[in-house]
């Protein structure tokens, strides 16, 4: 293969490529030390070519390094690119900090207490290579991770669970209906921590105060108007007879997220050959939340927006899950696969970016900022 500069097409792509990354790009490789051991060659801008052969274009660390000599990026073993991603999982995580930054998405300052959004998704090997589980917690507003395993798919202990998650005492948590449970819950209150989830109707027996039963629906029907937020004192209960005290906070979708939401019920339904049941569709009117934070610090708004961030995180997250069906899956040391979660989610955001620009903006498809002046 000749040099890369030979092929116009792949040159224009690549300079296309880098507008899109943060201006400080280069700079915070060197700061973050994915520069460092490179004898030959100390370039950022062909160790990132190199990184997004293996996590963009999902070849293996061998065909990765036969690509970079052919194409003299880098002579570099598969073992060496194993390494340097490594080594560049901080910088690989600053890009997708700025990133983030720049997509204008409200990471608030947290105020002294630490937020975790905590999240599961499936990665497969290539080929014929085994489904694997990914359990992983991002600490927010600055994204590092902070706990990362992989587990199979099938048998006891492998699904979502708070209890899959070191926790510490004021960490608060942000989760998805997958973490619905009240024998989850138990174990967040147990470690002092609070938490926040999507209230999966099926999972999570609630109660009130006083130890009846909550029905939740009756209470949702009060919230009649669009954006009308509802907030109910109540405890979570598991079948050993624990309780989690905390609020039901919901909130009233628009009519069209509502048709949305119907919508995707529906099909899924039809592709199930299931029928639907009439509490489904009334309970898809609404964002409703469990929330053991405590009430005097986070009112019931203020969990939904905290909530509403961590969707923005996962909307970038769920980019990045198909992207995770490809390349190889690290399984041997957490800090290689920290590297390649975040590399991974570099290349959903960049793809994110890429597309924002190509709906926005005609008829070339990037700013002409990028473009070579005359």
């Amino acid at each position: 293969m000749d040099q890369p500069q030979d092929h116009p097409g792949l040159a224009e792509d690549w300079a296309l490529l880098k507008s899109f990354l943060p201006a400080n790009w280069q700079e915070l490789a060197a700061s973050t030390g994915a520069l460092k051991g490179l004898r030959k060659d100390k370039s950022a801008e062909n160790l990132l070519r190199v990184l997004l052969l293996h996590l963009g274009c999902g070849h293996s660390l061998q065909e990765t390094a036969l690509r970079a000599r052919r194409a003299r990026l880098a002579e570099l073993t598969a073992a060496a690119v194993w390494n340097r991603l490594q080594k560049s999982a901080d910088w690989l995580r600053r890009l997708c900090v700025e990133l983030f930054r720049e997509r204008g998405l409200a990471l608030a300052g947290t105020g002294g207490f630490q937020i975790r959004a905590l999240d599961a998704t499936l990665v497969k090997e290539p080929g014929r290579g085994s489904l694997w589980r990914i359990h992983y917690s991002v600490r927010l507003p600055s994204l590092a991770c902070d706990f990362f395993q992989l587990t199979a798919t099938e048998g006891a202990g492998t699904g979502e669970s708070f209890r899959r998650f070191p926790l510490r005492a004021g960490d608060y948590l942000l989760a998805d209906r997958g973490y619905s449970t009240a024998a989850g819950l138990h174990y967040v209150a147990q470690a002092g921590a609070f938490a926040t989830a999507r209230v999966n109707t099926a999972s999570l027996p609630l109660v009130t105060p006083q130890g009846g039963p909550f029905d939740l629906l009756a209470a949702l029907k009060g919230l009649r108007r669009a954006g009308q937020i509802g907030c109910w004192t109540v405890a979570a209960l598991d079948g050993g007879g624990n309780r989690v005290s905390g609020r039901v906070c919901a909130l009233r979708k628009t009519a069209e997220a509502i048709r949305v939401a119907h919508k995707a019920l529906r099909r899924k339904a039809s592709k199930k050959g299931q029928r639907l049941q009439p509490r489904t569709l009334e309970f898809a009117k609404y964002v409703i939340l469990f929330t053991t934070f405590p009430q005097e610090t986070f009112p019931a708004a203020e969990v939904l927006e905290w909530y509403r961030t961590r969707w923005q995180v996962e909307l970038v997250f769920k980019r990045f899950k198909s992207l995770a069906q490809l390349g190889h899956l690290p399984k041997h040391a957490d800090e290689s696969a920290k590297a390649w979660l975040y590399g991974k989610l570099l290349v959903a955001l960049l793809v994110e970016k890429l597309l924002a620009h190509a709906r926005s903006i005609s008829p070339w498809g990037y700013p002409l900022a990028a473009a070579a002046t005359a």
